[in-house]
């Protein structure tokens, strides 16, 4: 997609604060942290949502969940963390393209998602 955001990031057009990559994922630091860890976890290729996601490119979730795992003990989140996604814009989505939220690094509110 050339107007999406995450996917010029992911190409290195736009610079980012890189905390993990591989060659299917990017990992890098919010911009506007929620918590004193605050890390997008997206996929290189684009897709909308979790709503985008067929039977071929389901396993891309695996990946991030598996890269949140080395990523939150890299940062020392060893009480915990929240990993999340928005889906569409009801869900709070503000980017289209796949992501997922890593945030910890304080004791979360129940009521924060």
């Amino acid at each position: 997609m050339n107007d999406c955001l995450f996917c010029k990031i992911a190409a290195g057009e736009i610079p980012s604060a890189k905390v993990y990559e591989d060659d299917k994922l990017l990992a890098f630091k919010d911009i506007n942290p929620q918590a004193p860890v605050h890390i997008l976890i997206i996929p290189k290729a684009h897709y909308e949502s979790v709503n985008a996601l067929d039977e071929t490119s389901a396993p891309v979730v695996g990946d991030i969940m598996l890269a949140a795992k080395k990523i939150a003990a890299e940062q020392g989140l060893t009480n915990g963390y929240r990993l999340l996604t928005n889906i569409g814009e009801d869900g709070g989505q503000t980017v289209k393209h796949l992501h997922f939220h890593l945030i910890g690094g304080v004791k979360l509110s129940e009521k924060m998602v």
